[in-house]
């Protein structure tokens, strides 16, 4: 497996200098489709509005468990029990 720094050697190696990587932290829950739409518009919005080529955005979805995320205090399972009552 490549480390981040080998790849960002590899790519100024190779003389691409944009390059960006962007990382999304989400709870865990959509589809895969959901998933793909949203990493595409990612990159057309990348590609749109810093003139970066498609092909050098890098995009990682890092997904967390209902019950490893919480906000106020409460998992998500638990906010979601809560919602239904």
């Amino acid at each position: 497996m490549w480390r981040k720094a080998e790849v960002v050697f590899v790519a100024r190696e190779k003389g691409v200098t944009n390059m960006p990587e962007i990382t999304i932290s989400m709870a865990a829950g959509r589809t895969d489709d959901q998933k793909a739409g949203m990493m595409r518009d990612i990159t057309q919005a990348l590609v749109k509005n810093l003139g970066v080529d498609a092909d050098n955005v890098v995009i990682q979805i890092n997904e967390a468990p209902l019950t490893h995320k919480m906000k106020g205090g409460k998992t998500f399972v638990e906010r979601a029990a809560a919602a239904k009552k």
